[in-house]
């Protein structure tokens, strides 16, 4: 017979042995696998504190523009506000600019009308003036007349001759008007 529990003993050492290498490749798969995992692990970990440290810096950046931006809001509402002030103001200097010219405008209508007026009654003075010239140079000749019939007619009377004959001069007065 053969010897059946040296073969199963060579049998139980061979599987043993196959145990044992699968146990060894077991453990070596499993930390092989670990050790890719813990280095996947270390990566990833790495990777979320880049990501944090990019989101961090992402939110002050954002922090940063809100305020830039609020700031230049409240920059822009004033500028708008100036602006809006300057055509107020603009505005209400047209309007008085406006004012000042339909006065000027009235004054100069009001004073061409008084300067026909004068005109007018400086054309009626002159009118006048020239009626009382070519009378008073009428009345002068009828006293030429009368003044020669009178020393041709008194010869006698030579006291009258000697005295000299009048000359008359018309001063014109000056006329303001009350307007």
């Amino acid at each position: 017979r053969p010897d059946l529990a040296a073969a199963l003993r060579e049998l139980r050492a061979q599987y043993e042995a196959l145990a044992a290498r699968n146990l060894q490749a077991a453990e070596d798969w499993y930390r092989a696998r670990c050790a890719r995992l813990h280095e996947r692990a270390a990566r990833s970990q790495e990777a979320v504190r880049a990501s944090r440290r990019e989101a961090g810096e992402c939110r002050r950046q954002l922090q940063a523009r809100l305020v830039e931006m609020e700031s230049l809001r409240g920059a822009h509402q004033s500028l708008e506000r100036q602006l809006q002030e300057l055509e107020e103001r603009h505005n209400a200097e047209a309007a008085g600019l406006q004012d000042t010219i339909g006065q000027l405008e009235d004054d100069l209508r009001n004073t061409k009308n008084e300067m026909a007026r004068h005109l007018r009654e400086y054309q009626d003075l002159l009118n006048v003036k020239m009626a009382l010239d070519i009378e008073i140079a009428a009345y002068r000749k009828l006293l030429e007349g009368e003044e020669t019939l009178f020393n041709m007619g008194s010869g006698g009377l030579p006291s009258l001759n000697s005295l000299p004959s009048p000359t008359y001069s018309f001063q014109p007065r000056s006329f303001s008007s009350s307007a």
